[in-house]
């Protein structure tokens, strides 16, 4: 597998936009730990923070070492702990690592988790993984996928599964947005650069940040899978997301939530599993 250095990108000035977007992240903990957003009251007393669509892409995780790419401060990686996973979460934000270690210990759990930027975890990360699982507003921070998915298929053991339940690319073509008018492109045009106010677990908390991100097609996703030697087998796109993250969502009877412009009409998340062969 080609080992790839995530300061080898071609675009020179990738390391100071991922110490813009570190910095953004390590100032959100404090405003995502109180929010309601994230709920981390209801998940000390045994809440399971982890989507439909995530539990029923992974599976069964009893036993298995699992492996969670970009997981902020834990609660998925506890959740799969909890349920019977040897649980290792990865992340760039120390801040956030911080709040998932004190949770873990809070908790008597014996989760891992490790700091490093995504596409250096092969370096950081000791042995090989069962399940490779990310999700959730992910991918955007990534200027390219295919040291993404050389990382995924380095990480895992022979006859893993790679899980990764996602917002659909169609959402960020408006992103947050009053409407669903286009703003950005479906495809990969280089960086996107905004200057945010608040954040999307409490839209009137103080923060300001510089922060860059970038559109990817789902073709972009499964080829990086593919390029990188993984067997695809299978692929979901559905009408609906689990959390209130953007302006103008209407909450169905089950808890999920669709906009409220066009409900039920347009794709907002995707989901994709994808094998190492053994």
């Amino acid at each position: 597998m080609t080992s790839f250095s995530v300061w080898e990108h071609p675009v020179s000035h990738l390391r100071e936009l991922f110490d813009d977007n570190r910095r953004s992240w390590d100032a959100r903990v404090p405003a995502h730990v109180d929010s309601a957003f994230y709920g981390v009251r209801a998940f000390l007393e045994g809440a399971n923070t982890l989507t439909p669509l995530d539990r029923e892409l992974v599976g069964e995780v009893e036993g298995q070492r699992l492996l969670h790419l970009m997981c902020h401060f834990g609660l998925d990686t506890l959740s799969w702990q909890r349920l019977g996973a040897q649980a290792t979460g990865v992340d760039f934000s120390g801040a956030a690592l911080a709040k998932a270690r004190e949770l873990n210990a809070q908790l008597g759990l014996s989760a891992r988790f490790v700091e490093c930027n995504v596409l250096q975890t092969r370096q950081q990360v000791e042995g090989t993984f069962d399940v490779v699982f990310t999700s959730w507003g992910v991918i955007g921070w990534l200027p390219d996928l295919t040291p993404w998915g050389e990382t995924i298929a380095a990480c895992l053991a022979p006859g893993g599964r790679f899980v990764i339940a996602e917002f659909h690319p169609y959402v960020w073509m408006s992103q947050t947005g009053p409407d669903l008018a286009i703003r950005f492109p479906y495809f990969n045009r280089g960086p996107i650069t905004e200057e945010t106010e608040g954040t999307y677990a409490d839209r009137d908390a103080p923060l300001k940040a510089r922060e860059h991100g970038w559109n990817h097609s789902l073709a972009d996703v499964v080829n990086a899978l593919l390029r990188a030697g993984l067997q695809l087998e299978r692929l979901e796109e559905v009408d609906r997301v689990w959390h209130d993250t953007f302006p103008n969502l209407r909450r169905l009877e089950d808890g999920a939530f669709q906009f409220d412009e066009a409900p039920g009409l347009v794709p907002m998340a995707f989901g994709i599993v994808a094998r190492r062969p053994a």
